[in-house]
């Protein structure tokens, strides 16, 4: 083992597991000066490879540093820092604790060297996050937030599957590009555990599902961090691999449609991470030093303006108690800084000349044209159109103006969040003006040196012209796109769906087979028993029998008794978790020995 390093991520575990001990009028400053720690740390790291540990047979790497791990470990780093800042006020210390467990997981992901380290981290990242859906405590979070989990679960499976694979295979467990001119299905199985977490259709409805029922503060970590982590795995690991860029593309159009016929503000936000991310996997897909520059570039411009997008919301939710369009409307007087800084998300989102979108989503774009794939450019140019008719102009217009469809309990209540709130969304805005008005910020930490120029006049008149259009579309079509308290049919219907088939086959075959067992596994014990008794002399023959058959009875009795509650709640659990568990590590077992 070589000398010790330290690693941002173990400051977060170590800040998460001391919250609960630190004083409350202390608290606030803790709550600020670890992230703030974690930060400056990532500011400080060194190019190489760190923290090596050799354990087992394994040579686990926890800290390879390079540009890559590098620009997503800086806004990752400083997006904890704006969370935290946003969050400081709730007295919830779950939900801090929950919060920095997340950071810790995805950025250990983004240094991670190796697989084991990799999934080590990976998993934390997943199992911690649950707690910011679940810490809301109302009965539609704690499903959102088991869905959530059944779904990472059977993600974190198959990419475990594939890791032990491909690691058999080639021999090595460094996470270094794969393969990807001819994939094998390892690195099939590797790639669906990557896509399941950066949200690609129809893996896709747990994010909706859970980040509209988050934590007003909870939602604005979750949007910044599992899905982007995906993203660099993909950057890191499979790069050029073809089936990403029609999977990227069609990702950007699905979002923007399922946005548009949302309801719920932060659901509506939620189902654009999905159209936003496939514009990065598009990129990613095309492997080109400008498409993984521009992955890298949007990923950085993503985080702070749909973190700065989800606080505006997650600010009327906090202030109002609602978040349903059809619930709000006329608030711009009463939450005039809120609506600003939504605003400004909302330009930055829809690529507004001097706005972060502008300068790192045309990456993309342009890098689809290069590669004379005209269907890519196309296409997700079109996508732009649904992003700034949805969120550049339906999140603020049914929000802040529009009719005025709010109660006047809800206009009572609202005003601008408090002082906390109001900074965190300051940065985060100032950050979407400065990146996009002065690109060497940005384009200084990519990967590859960057050749491109976005403010041409070509790009600007084009840009200003889609987005000329789209908002005098949206305005002649107002009444035709007013939202409506309805729910969009998605793929989740198929989850739910194949898992009630799923819940049938593990509660009877499974479990049948083994109660089964179980049972004569029971008996047979009972014969040593018999047997020891009648050769020590120490019974008489007919109470020995005696004894053996009332306790045979009572062990059917107890079957009985179990299968008699089958159809209670706590039965039904301890089947399915039983008959989950054992279908699971019988698929995992075949598929890391076939």
């Amino acid at each position: 083992m070589n000398s010790f390093w330290l690693h941002p991520s173990l400051i977060l575990i170590i800040g998460a597991l001391l919250v609960p001990f630190i004083p409350g009028r202390f608290k606030r400053v803790f709550l600020l000066l670890v992230p703030a720690l974690v930060f400056a740390r990532v500011l400080t790291l060194k190019s190489g490879v760190f923290g090596q540990v050799e354990f087992l047979d394994w040579d686990l790497v926890f800290g390879r540093v390079d540009k890559l791990s590098l620009v997503f470990g800086y806004i990752m780093a400083l997006m904890c820092l704006i969370g935290n800042l946003y969050g400081l006020h709730v007295k919830d210390d779950r939900q801090h604790v929950a919060a920095w467990l997340y950071v810790a997981g995805s950025i250990g992901a983004i240094f991670a060297g190796d697989f084991l380290t990799l999934f080590l981290f990976w998993e934390l990242m997943a199992f911690s996050s649950v707690f910011l859906i679940w810490a809301r405590g109302r009965k539609e979070s704690l499903a959102a937030g088991f869905r959530y989990l059944l779904v990472h679960v059977a993600g974190g499976l198959a990419l475990l599957a594939g890791m032990v694979w491909h690691c058999r295979t080639t021999g090595s467990w460094a996470f270094d590009p794969m393969d990807v001119t001819n994939p094998t299905v390892p690195v099939y199985l590797i790639m669906i555990g990557f896509i399941l977490n950066a949200a690609v259709p129809p893996l896709h409805a747990w994010l909706p599902d859970a980040y509209g029922e988050a934590t007003f503060n909870g939602s604005v970590f979750m949007c910044a961090f599992t899905t982007k982590t995906a993203v660099y795995a993909l950057c890191r690991g499979l790069a050029g691999m073809d089936i990403l860029v029609p999977l990227g593309v069609a990702m950007a159009l699905y979002g923007v449609v399922y946005a548009v016929l949302e309801n719920d503000s932060r659901r509506l936000l939620a189902y654009h991470i999905i159209s936003q991310v496939g514009y990065m996997v598009a990129g990613v897909g095309l492997g080109t030093q400008l498409a993984i520059n521009g992955a890298c570039a949007h990923a950085f411009a993503h985080i702070l303006y749909k973190g700065l997008l989800f606080m505006g919301c997650g600010a009327v939710l906090h202030m109002t108690g609602e978040s349903r369009f059809t619930q709000l409307g006329g608030l711009w007087r009463k939450m005039p800084w809120t609506f600003v800084f939504t605003l400004i998300g909302g330009l930055s989102i829809s690529a507004f000349p001097l706005f972060s979108g502008f300068v790192s989503k045309s990456m993309i774009v342009a890098a689809g044209f290069e590669e004379h794939k005209l269907w890519v450019g196309f296409l997700l140019m079109l996508a732009s159109v649904g992003t700034f008719l949805h969120t550049g102009l339906k999140v603020p217009y049914f929000i802040w103006f529009g009719k005025n469809q709010a109660s006047k309990e809800v206009l009572d209540r609202a005003k601008d969040p408090p002082w906390n709130m109001n900074a965190a969304m300051a940065i985060a805005s100032i950050l979407c003006i400065f990146i996009g008005c002065y690109t060497p910020y940005l384009y200084n930490m990519l990967p590859y040196a960057v050749d491109y120029h976005p403010y041409t006049a070509y790009h600007i008149s084009e840009t200003l012209q889609i987005l000329l259009f789209t908002a005098v579309g949206f305005f002649l079509l107002l009444k035709k796109l007013e939202p409506e308290p309805v729910i969009s049919l998605d793929f989740d219907w198929f989850y739910r769906m194949g898992g009630r088939a799923f819940l049938k086959f593990a509660r009877r075959p499974v479990q049948a087979f083994d109660t089964f067992v179980g049972e004569l596994y029971r008996y047979a014990g009972l014969i040593p028993l018999m047997l020891t008794a009648r050769l020590s002399g120490l019974f008489d023959m007919y109470v020995v029998d005696g004894a053996v058959d009332g306790l045979a009875k009572a062990v059917r009795g107890v079957g009985q008794r179990l299968r008699g509650t089958q159809r209670g709640q706590l039965q039904e659990n301890l089947t399915f978790a039983f008959g989950v568990g054992a279908v699971l590590i019988l698929a995992f077992i075949i598929l890391a020995y076939w």
